[in-house]
């Protein structure tokens, strides 16, 4: 028909179209088609009649093979994906949650694609690998042991102590580089420990499911007690099933009270021996290097209890620790091989790096010609830079390892591009709204309990809605109206709601692992918070002489106290009160600094300086000059 005619038919059908449009949009073009002809609604009636087709999608897809696999022209797969609101080419690719809702909508039912090579990439496919290994074939190898614990409470201090005590014999010179890991040998037995203490790598391979560690030392200091990061750690061994030895650390210091943190571990399931329980503690001090060799006889006491072993001639396995980009050798990457025995020429595969081995070092710089069970080793001849958690495996060529990589590559591209945005709360109100769905009670009380943990006064979290099932419409529309976020754990949303979430701007976000989804929580809590002002002190100077005054520039001489005094920094003015004590009575900025006549950036301390100060303030001999900076900080938990 004619546009004028459409225009009065349409208008007579109740459409409102105004005179100046040369274009409508596909929904309304849609529905004026159905209103008219009824065409549509008999297309729909004839598919509902039939049974939906399954076809099987892969993680990612171009639109071309897409319409291929569907047997359906390109640009009726193009029009369905941009009336949901999806503007992709016929040589874009999509993800499968976004092909499922498409190709639903046209009438079929979808599974995802499974290929052997997808399983062969990731942390299940080890430890499959690691059970199918022959018991006659298993020899005992080292324990994997990771230091943790609230900051401040002596980690790095027990990690120094026990590699300057403990090196391993025959070796000159100590640690000379940073690998991430590096053993010790204790009464002719080996002890790896990862060097990463709080390392963003934990959070990472937590993240992704890797765990690696075969003991965690968990440091308290007996000053502190239990803190919210010795939680954190305790509800990580839970979660990952990982044998705790608790190192009660600074029982030099006055006030200590091993009692009180003994009895307040046993409040979050921490039972030690003396308390009827099977966990170990050890009380120590790493600074004065009191009762390590106690500790380090526990963690082997410990090992020999768990029986910690592997298969040195079986399928070589391993973990990337943490990698980098080094200047002489390209991507490198720390990995601590957990079966097999790997040797340079081999080649592998990690994430998406693969390639030869072109070198094996261990912490020391030494080059290896191989690396078995437990051992950590700084390998190089990666193609590209593997990640923290990726699983290391050898193949019989270098085509197949490429390939494997291909694949890893095309997922991360995927789940980059399919990627969550980051969950945001209202920050003029400071509240967070969530609306959270679960695939069983069990996971929704874990996960509610866990956000009772994050209360705080500042940032309120506010459950608007919970339960069991899959999310619906009714999830969306209240997200819409409350302006929440859906938190999907371990449950899909039905292609209604997909589609309803995409038309009205609603973020569901879904999650595999719970912590994954405390960490965001907790990050859009965080993020809320209002910043402190943190004050640096660099130094302070003493005002020795008053040269020139004027109304806004001064000339004095002075003599660094403490630090030093840097040009660039603010200056504040500090003058002793009634009561003798200093406080500041303005603030300068440094125009020029001397020492010795010659002109510098910085002064240091003991060193006397000559000063061109601008400043409201009279200045007077004795008054003390304090150089500082002021940042932002964030807030934590």
């Amino acid at each position: 028909m004619s546009i004028k005619e459409l225009r009065t038919k349409a208008k007579d059908a109740g459409f409102d179209i105004s005179p100046r449009a040369n274009k409508i949009d596909n929904q309304l073009a849609n529905d004026i088609k159905q209103a008219l002809t009824g065409t549509n609604q008999e297309s729909t009636e004839t598919k509902a009649e039939q049974p939906a087709k399954a076809v099987q999608l892969p993680e990612f897809i171009k639109v071309r093979d897409f319409a291929e696999l569907l047997n359906l022209p390109a640009t009726e797969v193009i029009k369905t994906l941009i009336m949901n609101g999806v503007m992709a080419t016929i040589n874009e690719e999509i993800d499968f949650d976004t092909a499922t809702i498409i190709a639903e909508d046209l009438g079929f039912s979808v599974n995802q694609e499974k290929t052997q090579s997808n399983s062969q990439i990731g942390v299940g496919f080890l430890q499959e690998q690691l059970a199918a290994e022959e018991q006659s074939d298993l020899q005992p190898r080292p324990p994997i042991v990771a230091v943790m614990g609230h900051v401040d409470h002596g980690k790095t201090t027990l990690l120094d102590a026990i590699r300057e005590t403990n090196v391993v014999a025959g070796e000159s010179g100590g640690i000379t580089q940073h690998i991430g890991a590096y053993q010790i040998k204790v009464k002719d037995q080996l002890i790896t420990f990862l060097d990463t203490p709080g390392h963003e790598a934990f959070v990472e391979m937590r993240a992704r499911g890797a765990n690696v560690t075969d003991l965690i030392i968990l440091v308290v200091a007996a000053d502190d007690s239990v803190r919210p990061q010795t939680i954190e750690v305790i509800n990580r061994a839970k979660f990952t099933n990982t044998p705790i030895i608790v190192a009660i650390n600074k029982i030099d210091k006055p006030t200590a009270n091993i009692p009180k943190v003994k009895q307040e571990l046993s409040e979050h399931g921490i039972l030690t021996e003396d308390w009827g329980g099977k966990v170990i503690a050890v009380e120590i001090s790493a600074k004065q290097n009191q009762n390590i060799d106690k500790l380090l006889e526990m963690i082997l006491l410990q090992s020999e209890i768990e029986n910690f072993s592997a298969n040195p001639q079986g399928k070589i396995l391993g973990t990337v620790v943490e990698s980098h980009l080094s200047q002489g050798q390209g991507p490198v990457a720390t990995v601590i091989i957990q079966n097999g025995t790997l040797k340079t020429s081999d080649i592998v595969v990690a994430g998406i790096g693969h390639g030869r081995v072109k070198s094996l070092e261990d912490e020391h710089g030494n080059k290896l010609k191989s690396a078995g069970p437990s051992r950590p080793v700084l390998i190089s001849g990666f193609s590209d830079l593997p990640e923290a958690g990726d699983i290391l495996q050898t193949t019989e060529n270098l085509d197949q390892a490429r390939e494997l990589s291909l694949i890893a590559k095309k997922i991360k591209r995927s789940r980059r591009l399919t990627a969550r945005p980051k969950l945001q709360g209202d920050s003029d109100n400071k509240s967070l709204n969530l609306i959270l769905k679960a695939d069983v009670a069990g996971s929704l009380e874990a996960i509610k309990q866990s956000f009772a943990k994050l209360h705080n006064d500042e940032v309120q979290i506010n459950i608007l809605s919970e339960g069991v099932g899959e999310v619906n419409e009714n999830d969306v529309l209240l997200a819409e109206s409350t302006k929440a976020t859906v938190l999907a754990f371990s449950v899909k949303a039905n292609s209604k709601a997909e589609n309803l979430a995409k038309q009205k701007n609603v973020s569901i976000d879904h999650y595999t692992v719970i912590y994954e989804l405390l960490e965001n929580v907790t990050n859009a809590v965080i993020e809320m918070f209002t910043p402190e002002m943190e004050r640096v002190s660099f130094g302070r100077g003493e005002i020795l002489e008053v040269f020139m005054t004027t109304k806004t520039v001064m000339i004095i001489g002075g003599k660094v106290k403490t630090g030093e005094i840097r040009k660039k920094a603010p200056i504040a003015i500090l003058r002793p009160d009634s009561e003798g004590e200093l406080a500041e009575v303005g603030r300068a900025e440094i125009e020029e600094l001397q020492q010795n006549k010659v002109t510098t950036k910085e002064v240091s301390e003991g060193n006397e300086f000559g000063m061109k100060l601008k400043t409201k303030v009279r200045l007077q001999a004795g008054d003390i000059l304090e150089s500082f900076e002021e940042n932002l900080k964030q807030k934590t938990l």
